[in-house]
């Protein structure tokens, strides 16, 4: 009787630390299935290279490194093909980035044609609602926010007209994407209410720009390069043709200004516009909902840059008024660039 009452106690004890031992094993085995934690993948589409949209893709990952947000980029380049651009948008589908950003017109419009469930950060899109990313710019019903870089068209052009007068301003641009496209409408009715004739010449993609310039060259007395990314990435064909015929160009895109000679840029520092974009993908990615960000302006003066090219002005015989020259911000002269 007395061994099987220590055969009963014996056994008793054993199942208590079994128990005991299984107990403090589950904490353990919870702690080593935990989920690690997600990693930040950033789909990153630009519709082609050139040095503002390059800007703004750098700016980009510059504001999350400051941040101190470790985040995986996956950089891709549509180099100007609305299919290509496709393709990355579903490829970010696909791998489900965590957030995808669309850096120009095309590319953006692709992204929220394709995304399903994840966000998306538009930027350097001049009219967002226009080209349908969003319902109005104080916010979207989809995941949808992001930065224009809507140019003032009409006071650049008065900016040429101080420098030289002319009668006939040339325009190229690309009429299958929606930013060129607004961009054409506003600088035509610049220039009927300047009372200067507006000539146009239209491409489908970069290789047709040069032909499309010396098409018209002989019939203007100034260019107009808006910020069309498709003529923009030939603005070297542009600015041959050009000098060839002494005729000045008025760009809007600064940061390209920097690399090919125009006689002025004026419009934004579109690393700025990256940085500034950088702080929207932060916000989201700290849990604010995109669908509630209004879309940003840069309005800031600092955002904007002047670029005067003084080599180019002294080859087409143009003197600069003194008071835009000191309110330049950059000024090319004896083959340097000078940052104020």
């Amino acid at each position: 009787m007395n061994n099987l009452l220590r055969r009963s106690q014996v056994k008793n004890m054993i199942k208590v630390v079994v128990a005991l031992l299984l107990s403090s094993l589950v904490p353990v085995a919870t702690v080593m299935a935990a989920a690690p934690p997600q990693k930040i993948v950033i789909g990153i589409s630009k519709i082609v290279a050139h040095p503002a949209l390059d800007a703004v893709e750098k700016g980009i990952q510059d504001e999350l490194a400051a941040a101190k947000i470790t985040a995986t980029f996956d950089l891709q380049n549509a180099n100007g093909d609305i299919g290509t651009a496709a393709s990355i948008a579903n490829k970010f589908q696909t791998e489900k980035v965590t957030l995808a950003v669309g850096i120009a017109t095309p590319t953006s419009q692709s992204l929220v044609n394709t995304l399903k469930g994840i966000p998306i950060v538009f930027s350097a899109v001049t009219d967002p609602v226009k080209a349908g990313l969003v319902p109005s710019l104080k916010g979207s019903i989809k995941p949808v926010t992001g930065v224009s870089d809507m140019t003032p068209v009409k006071q650049q052009i008065e900016l040429l007209l101080r420098m030289k007068k002319i009668k006939r301003l040339g325009h190229i641009y690309t009429s299958s994407e929606e930013n060129a496209v607004v961009l054409a409408d506003v600088v035509k009715q610049a220039c009927k209410e300047m009372g200067i004739e507006y000539v146009e010449t239209t491409v489908s993609k970069s290789a047709e720009v040069k032909q499309a310039v010396q098409a018209i060259i002989k019939r203007v007395d100034a260019l107009y390069i808006s910020t069309d990314n498709t003529v923009v990435s030939a603005l070297s064909a542009i600015t041959d043709v050009a000098a060839k015929n002494k005729i000045p160009i008025m760009s809007a895109d600064p940061s390209s200004a920097e690399k090919y000679p125009v006689l002025a840029a004026w419009g934004f520092d579109y690393y700025k516009m990256g940085r500034a974009t950088g702080k929207i993908v932060i916000e989201i990615l700290n849990g604010k909902k995109a669908e509630k960000i209004p879309t940003l302006f840069m309005s800031k003066a600092s955002d904007v840059d002047l670029l005067i090219n003084l080599d180019v002005a002294k080859k087409l015989g143009i003197t600069i008024p003194k008071d835009i020259v000191k309110v330049a911000n950059k000024v090319v002269e004896n083959g340097k660039l000078r940052t104020k």
